[in-house]
């Protein structure tokens, strides 16, 4: 059984937060309403007077937001699926996501790699080692500080989904076999990445999970805020 929704432990020392890029994803299967809160996340940055950046994946640069176009409408094998996933990543962050970090920036994106282990990788059963090549290649250097999981039920992501009026990518065609391997991909993610997966339940009410989140992330601000100022004492 997963655990309940719970706020990670703390587990780098607030001297070597300075160190961590200010990079937060949100993953979750199609339908578990992660979207609707990239922008409160940024706007509560924002108010405390940060920089950020918001983007998503596949997209957030020119380049690959017309591979994204690629991705989502026309059909293709896993094995080019994949490659043009990491395609359009590898061009996101070299003019996006690297620039805006480097320059302090916090930059929250909706998807990330956990996608593609997620997706394309569960989902679609491509090869872990062939996924965790291109990873090495395109960003070895570079993880997320905090992603979001927002965990909910294949079924009642299928209902969210059907309740959309606006015709579906092929991604949210798929069946729910299909699903329930993503979020099994999910779930296995958060169990690997303990240190750094917060695991919400979307199955609440979408004030609750902002409330949720918020919390987290005035917290991790903080930690922040402390290692840069015990870096500037020494």
């Amino acid at each position: 059984m997963l655990p309940q929704t719970r706020l990670p432990k703390d587990t780098a020392p607030v001297n070597q937060v300075k160190n961590l890029p200010r990079f937060i994803t949100l993953e979750g299967i199609d339908g578990a309403g992660k979207s609707t809160h990239v922008e409160s996340l940024a706007g509560f940055l924002r108010a405390q007077g940060e920089s950020v950046v918001v983007s998503r994946e596949p997209g957030g640069s020119e380049l690959a937001e017309r591979i994204r176009e690629l991705l989502l409408y026309r059909e293709m094998g896993s094995l080019t699926e994949l490659l043009l996933v990491f395609a359009a990543r590898n061009d996101h962050l070299e003019r996006l996501i690297k620039p805006a970090l480097a320059d302090g920036l916090w930059v929250i994106c909706d998807r990330f790699t956990d996608a593609t282990w997620a997706y394309q990788g569960a989902g679609r059963g491509m090869d872990g080692s062939t996924i965790a090549w291109l990873e090495a290649q395109v960003h070895a250097d570079l993880q997320p500080t905090r992603t979001y999981w927002f965990d909910l039920d294949p079924l009642e992501a299928a209902k969210r989904r059907a309740s959309n009026r606006e015709a579906g990518d092929r991604f949210e065609a798929e069946d729910l076999e299909f699903f329930k391997r993503v979020r099994d991909g999910y779930a296995a993610r958060a169990a690997l990445k303990a240190a750094t997966y917060l695991r919400v339940d979307a199955h609440q009410a979408p004030s609750a999970i902002s409330q949720f989140l918020l919390r987290d992330l005035a917290s991790l601000k903080d930690r922040f805020a402390v290692g840069l100022d015990e870096g500037s004492d020494g």
